[in-house]
């Protein structure tokens, strides 16, 4: 099973209400988390979320209204949770007469199985319901997981995670038909995987669409967030190499962030994120990377510069465990790594 930084796979609902009954920031929190509920239900998803709530004027072309972002949310708690009911009562104050959309947005984190063992990732769904006036809005599911695929998105059969875990995609995705009275519309194919009403398309039927697309596209990717926020620099070892390496796991509070790396025999270093950590992994990994970058200012080997951080204290977010680094084959192997557990 590997995780994503962009979705797998969509499904989109849509409905209409009595537009007397309920404000759209009402609807949409309440609409959103009932299909959360559903998550829970089928051990899908965790009891703890990230929301954001934004209203915007339409067309939308200006700036939002109202904008609140990242609050973290428990299921419990919710309907006593203080930040969300600020945040619904901001909205229903910033709410144009007209023409206004609002939009209610859950990053959940969730789970999946292999041989009967759990797994959790930290983006597993996004549950995002879209309200326009008072009588329509959209709901939309997204998953970052590959384990509902008979191929996960490196090229290799899985048969028996897709047997431990989509049907539970699969009857998560009636309930919500049933909840909001409508059959979802699948998103469209993508580098990865073909969405149904039901789950995925077998990919094994057709092939996929790219060979190995989630080395093909993921890797870069997240290399470009990583060093989306760095200041521009000259003192930086390769991102790649083709040679064996040495590394680090990168910790907070026994949670793996990532892995620290230096290659065997060339002057490649740097870190891979693991995903199903989220965006703390990629917070973590840009101090790492800046001090790799005053290693490199020093005239360190990347080997040497590896043993050099070891030996540092912890950053404001992480630490690395250990002081003897572990060897793996290749970087790619690592990259694998990242993706999986």
């Amino acid at each position: 099973m590997i995780t994503s930084e962009d979705p797998v796979g969509d499904w989109t609902w849509e409905i209409t209400q009595n537009k007397m009954t309920e404000s759209p920031p009402l609807r949409a929190v309440e609409t959103a988390a009932a299909v959360w509920s559903i998550l829970l239900r089928h051990e899908l998803a965790a009891p703890t979320a990230k929301g954001s709530l934004s209203v915007r004027s339409m067309p939308n072309t200006a700036p939002p209204l109202v904008e609140v972002n990242g609050f973290t949310l428990e299921f419990a708690t919710l309907k006593s949770e203080t930040i969300l009911s600020q945040a619904v009562a901001e909205a229903e104050r910033a709410l144009p007469q007209d023409h206004a959309l609002v939009s209610f947005r859950l990053q959940c984190p969730g789970f999946w199985s292999a041989s009967g063992t759990k797994f959790r990732a930290e983006k597993m769904f996004i549950v995002q319901v879209d309200a326009w006036a008072r009588d329509f809005a959209l709901v939309t599911l997204e998953t970052y997981s590959d384990a509902w695929l008979t191929v996960d998105t490196r090229d290799r059969e899985q048969l028996e995670t897709h047997a431990e875990n989509s049907p539970r995609l699969a009857a998560a995705l009636k309930a919500i038909s049933v909840l909001l009275g409508s059959t979802p519309t699948p998103g469209d194919s993508n580098r990865y995987a073909a969405p149904t009403e039901t789950g995925f398309e077998d990919v094994r039927d057709e092939g996929p669409a790219y060979d190995d697309s989630w080395g093909t596209f993921e890797i870069p990717a997240r290399s470009r967030r990583l060093r989306s926020s760095l200041p521009p620099s000259e003192e930086e070892y390769s991102e790649t190499t083709d040679h064996p390496i040495r590394y680090f796991t990168v910790q907070h509070e026994g949670l793996v962030l990532g892995y620290l790396w230096a290659s065997a025999d060339d002057e490649a270093a740097g870190y891979e994120p693991r995903i199903a950590a989220g965006d703390s992994a990629f917070e973590a990994g840009r101090e790492w990377l800046l001090r790799l970058r005053e290693a490199h200012s020093q005239g360190l080997t990347a080997l040497v510069a590896l043993s050099w951080l070891a030996h540092l204290p912890r950053t404001g977010l992480s630490e690395i465990v250990g002081t003897v680094p572990t060897p793996a084959s290749s970087l790619d192997a690592l990259e694998d790594m990242s993706g999986r557990m």
